[in-house]
């Protein structure tokens, strides 16, 4: 499947003849390019980038392993390119960046955007990713979008919806516990916020986040500020005691006797990959709802049910960024394709249901629109 690569770019039109040739390159484009000249934006109408995201990496944290460079993280990148041709029909071109300062990625992607209509952000290594964002979000008016952040915090939401109704509870109600601080930990965590989870807490390496706690740095220094609001401290298992739902992103082993430490009705995501934190037929024994990663489990949390529709409305509506409301209405769109057939093996649809991505496009538009972010 991989030699020679997964991707290709083939034409969008026939050059049959010297007619089609002297329109298709010169002298036909001149009159297009005069007319993005005057008019900048007509680039998305005129060119591919309307319709092209470029998924960058720096290959300094692929999949589960780690600081590979950038030409090994490249399959990784055309897998991603693949994806977005085949859930929602947008090209996607891998780039992987030979430098891993913040300065100079940042100077690289912004200097490569205008042949993109999008840029997706891809296996950089925390607490770099936050920063080459924020600033690339500043820099430039299309959508950047770090889908190891938010991919998997729409997909997890959208889970935990899903999870939450299968055993009942709402998720005001819900006390979770996140293992894993770095980028889809953080980024998993604060939307499990915004929807509206009761309370959080979040350990890393060295323990639970609590305020006061040294050594966290600037982003785990904001996180602590807005979870663990009743200030525990000590290790992941250790909160488990009680707890409503445990999210694994930390490569990190669970004990079982944690997970059975856990409520009534509770609820594991195992995402950890290609090792699950704790092995789902064992999450089973103790768990209401187990999901994973994984394709060879049921509920599989998989980030390709967000980033082909999220960036499908982004380039439709020429959006200028991704807010925390488009993120929002695309892990309810997922969670809603899952209707009456709820179980607590089926709390989230496949990526390979074609509903996914035009119900995800539908709303992320209508959410880009009703911020004001949206071109047309």
């Amino acid at each position: 499947m991989h030699r020679g690569g997964k991707i290709h770019t083939p034409p969008t039109v026939e050059v049959a003849d010297h007619a089609a040739l002297a329109m298709a390159y010169t002298p036909g484009v001149a009159k297009v390019c005069s007319a993005i000249a005057e008019e900048p934006h007509l680039v998305s109408e005129y060119t591919w980038a309307g319709n092209t995201v470029a998924v960058v990496s720096d290959g300094t944290a692929v999949l589960g392993l780690g600081d590979i460079g950038p030409g090994a993280a490249m399959p990784v990148m055309e897998g991603k390119a693949l994806l977005f041709n085949r859930f929602a029909g947008i090209n996607a071109v891998p780039i992987c960046l030979d430098c891993t300062a913040v300065d100079d990625v940042v100077r690289t992607v912004a200097a490569l955007a205008p042949s993109f209509g999008g840029i997706n952000l891809e296996d950089i290594s925390a607490p770099r990713c936050f920063e080459i964002e924020d600033r690339l979000r500043e820099m430039l008016d299309i959508p950047v979008f770090h889908d190891d952040q938010h991919g998997t915090a729409i997909v997890t939401l959208a889970a935990l919806r899903g999870a939450a109704r299968a055993t009942g509870k709402g998720l005001g109600d819900l006390r979770v516990v996140v293992a894993g601080a770095g980028a889809s930990g953080v980024a998993v965590t604060r939307l499990l916020l915004d929807a509206g989870v009761g309370d959080i807490a979040v350990a890393d390496s060295k323990g639970l986040l609590y305020a006061g706690r040294d050594g966290m740095g600037k982003v785990k220094t904001a996180l602590a500020e807005v979870t663990n609001k009743a200030g525990l401290s000590g290790s992941t298992e250790s909160a488990l005691n009680g707890a409503d739902v445990f999210i694994g992103l930390s490569g990190a082993t669970i004990a079982e006797s944690a997970i059975e430490s856990m409520a009534d009705g509770a609820i594991t995501f195992c995402l950890s990959n290609p090792d699950p934190e704790i092995h789902p037929e064992i999450a089973r024994r103790h768990a209401a709802v187990v999901a994973t990663g994984r394709s060879d489990f049921p509920n599989q949390i998989n980030n390709s049910l967000a980033f082909p529709g999220v960036f499908r409305a982004a380039l439709d509506v020429r959006a200028r960024t991704v807010t925390e409301n488009m993120k929002l209405a695309a892990a309810d769109a997922i969670a809603g394709l899952v209707g009456d057939d709820l179980s607590a093996d089926y709390i989230i649809p496949s990526q390979f249901d074609a509903r996914v991505a035009p119900a995800v496009a539908a709303a992320v538009a209508e959410a880009a629109r009703a911020d004001g972010v949206a071109r047309r």
